[in-house]
């Protein structure tokens, strides 16, 4: 069974100022996440899982679905706030979604098997994807319950030139294995470098510029959906009692970290030598434009990107 690629396409984007994951990016007028599709269809993946909001399920599928019938099965999971386990209840002044590993909650009825989890406004490029799905299908049996994998990126690489970041600082082992995993938000690039604050500004840390971060990029057991949920509730008890109620979030980066500490899991760190980008903020968008048009002019994608058969 080939893996499935679940993509995370439900935040608003509100740094951004709308629905960047459906803002034209390609010479063609493609969106971001049609490169990924396109990227993993041809390292293997066979399926594709939309998480998204109810509310533009018709929206998305006349941008991208209908593109993709003919070149890969997709099916759509829909992420909404009050979608809680049973006995909790969305706390009075929420709005803020509940984060990636929710997100990927949602979606655990409709995945089957090996499968990886992006974002939807990342660009990853081929050899991340190509990759992953060599992780995921290497053994005979699938890659085993206890094990996980992650892609990785030089910091410096990941930043924005107009405003903050947020990134899974990672910690590998000598033998190439990811022993820790911490979200930190609000990472600035500094000069040749980078640093984050965690009192909005007040005092600042040095990150090194070549410190390997996730970009939400991973590959799991399907025994990781039985984690995913069990921890859960015991997110939902500590947040809403002693933590941040109406912003704390459940974020795959920590769950992970939480795992390789925990859970006596081993987490492959996967380095990518593909230039990830992204539009994690509006200022970002003509940089990513003219990336994709030179990988059309490099013949990396063709254009329009589905007139081939892949």
């Amino acid at each position: 069974m080939a893996p499935t690629l679940v993509i995370l396409a439900a935040g608003m984007g509100s740094r951004y100022g709308g629905l960047k994951q459906l803002d034209p990016v390609g010479p063609d007028g493609e969106i971001m996440m049609e490169y990924s599709i396109f990227d993993a269809v041809r390292a293997g993946f066979e399926e594709v899982i939309f998480v998204i909001r109810k509310d533009f399920e018709r929206e998305f599928d006349d941008l991208i679905g209908k593109k993709l019938k003919v070149h890969v099965r997709y099916r759509y999971a829909f992420q909404e706030l009050d979608d809680l386990p049973l006995g909790y209840e969305v706390p009075e002044g929420r709005v803020k979604p509940w984060g990636t590993g929710h997100a990927l909650l949602v979606a655990a009825p409709l995945i089957s098997g090996p499968f990886a989890v992006i974002n939807a406004d990342d660009y990853y490029g081929p050899s991340a994807y190509e990759k992953l799905y060599r992780f995921l299908t290497d053994e005979e049996d699938g890659v085993a319950e206890d094990q996980y994998g992650i892609c990785l990126w030089p910091l410096h690489e990941t930043l924005s030139d107009y405003g903050s970041v947020s990134r899974g600082v990672s910690e590998i082992s000598p033998d190439g294995d990811l022993i820790g995993l911490t979200e930190r938000k609000k990472i600035y690039r500094d000069g040749d470098g980078a640093c984050y604050t965690l009192d909005d500004g007040v005092t600042f840390h040095p990150l090194d510029r070549d410190t390997l971060v996730s970009m939400n990029f991973f590959g799991f057991p399907e025994a990781f959906l039985n984690r995913l949920e069990e921890e859960f509730s015991l997110f939902l008890d500590h947040r809403l009692s002693d933590g941040d109620p109406l912003k704390s979030e459940y974020l795959l980066p920590e769950i992970v970290g939480i795992h390789v500490k925990t859970r006596g899991v081993t987490v492959r760190a996967i380095p990518v030598e593909d230039r990830w980008f992204g539009v994690t903020n509006r200022e970002d968008k003509p940089f990513v434009v003219a990336a994709l048009e030179k990988f059309v002019e490099q013949g990396v994608y063709p254009a329009p990107l589905w007139e081939c058969h892949i």
